[in-house]
């Protein structure tokens, strides 16, 4: 019978994971089991992809607000500095603010407009326009921003982030302003010292900061990327990629993961034979066109994978050749023109006109995003996801 399925994605519910726990041996026993339920067969180049959540929680990778204060005080001392380009998130950025602010005497809080790096929105681009403002040379104090906009919520979260990061500063005793600008030089006109809050485009921002004057200059992936009394740490990414755990307490991104998705392959060929590509996934990396969100607040989307998931697609677009080569054929001649076509195509599809409208970027960000999507940030329970087919063509 002619296949019909391609792609398919499954979420597995595992265990609810706590810290010490051996990841591994849970991914590779969730793995089995669904198989043994007659989900699936387990297939060469299957795809695993584990949340870095649940990889970073066995690891027990955590920190509180007071680690993060130890830290920021062991590098500015009672010096003010300014924190700038942070995202609006309740989960990703309120509680490293309060840490940041639990370790300062006074914070410059500089943020991007009209949305942050990611795409959360504090006002409408519509809205500069008819107020006349220039978000590429304007700065706006508080006062003026509020004159021009007025006070507005996030349209998902329902959270005014001027006021709710305003108010964490204000629980935490500190002195502090705001501004508003894009321009990250702006923020040495008030303190020469200062931590960069941005993600991807974190290297440029401390750069120019050193270029132009700066002191001091450091990015949240600088802040416990060395443990402070025993704590969590991430000697790459810092504080990035961390989320809420308590009030009090974040768990950072996962380190160290490499040997885990090694071994998770390992044990899988060992109990069935077949050689299964693995990773470990965070947020995909797509925009929502209502929220306007990037969802990708993480550093990468893949902290560590097997060399099977390393590069890019090389695929041909059947509707290209089907419109172009082949437009004068259809049905089984159509077929079988472009099945031989694709057995024959190069390895590398760089530059060839076939390829074009396939989607250019890595493996493990397109996989990821998958996997992201399949598994959600809620309650699904489903932190491993199960790809099969991905790397199958129209001829497999």
């Amino acid at each position: 019978m002619e296949r019909i399925v391609g792609t398919v994605s499954r979420g597995l519910r595992a265990p609810i994971i706590k810290e010490g726990d051996d990841i591994a041996s849970i991914v590779v026993e969730t793995v089995l089991q669904a198989e043994a339920q007659g989900e699936f067969r387990v297939q060469d180049r299957d795809i695993v992809c584990v949340t870095e959540s649940v990889v970073a929680r066995a690891q027990g990778n955590y920190a509180t607000t007071e680690d993060i204060a130890k830290d920021v005080r062991s590098k500015f001392g009672e010096e003010t500095f300014g924190v700038i380009f942070p995202i609006l998130s309740r989960n990703r950025f309120s509680i490293i603010l309060r840490g940041l602010a639990m370790g300062a005497r006074k914070i410059v809080l500089m943020l991007s407009y009209p949305s942050d790096e990611v795409g959360n929105h504090l006002v409408d681009m519509d809205v500069l326009d008819i107020k006349g403002i220039n978000p590429w040379t304007d700065v706006l104090t508080e006062e003026k921003f509020r004159g021009y906009f007025g006070f507005n919520t996030h349209p998902f979260t329902g959270v005014d982030y001027i006021e709710y990061y305003k108010s964490i500063m204000k629980e935490c005793g500190i002195d502090f302003e705001i501004i508003f600008s894009n321009n990250p030089l702006t923020i040495l006109e008030f303190t020469k010292n200062v931590i960069a809050c941005d993600i991807h485009t974190r290297a440029r921002t401390k750069s120019l900061l050193k270029k132009y004057g700066g002191q001091k200059i450091f990015g949240l992936d600088d802040i416990l990327s060395v443990p402070m009394n025993g704590s969590g740490f991430n000697q790459e990414y810092g504080l990035l990629g961390s989320n809420k755990s308590s009030e009090d307490k974040i768990k950072l991104f996962p380190r160290n993961s490499q040997p885990i998705v090694e071994r998770i392959q390992k044990e899988i060929h060992d109990k069935t034979g077949k050689i299964v590509e693995v990773m470990v996934y965070g947020d995909g990396a797509f925009k929502d066109p209502v929220g306007k969100i990037w969802e990708l607040a993480d550093p990468v989307v893949s902290p560590a994978y097997t060399k099977g998931l390393e590069g890019t697609p090389s695929e041909i677009k059947l509707k290209y050749l089907a419109d172009n080569q082949f437009n004068h054929l259809k049905g089984e001649e159509l077929k079988r023109a472009i099945s031989e076509y694709i057995r024959n195509k190069d390895e590398s599809l760089v530059g060839n006109m076939v390829s074009q409208g396939t989607t250019p970027r890595r493996l493990t960000d397109l996989i990821g995003s998958l996997a992201d999507l399949t598994s959600g940030s809620g309650d699904k329970g489903t932190p491993i996801i199960y790809i099969q087919g991905y790397f199958d063509s129209y001829i497999k």
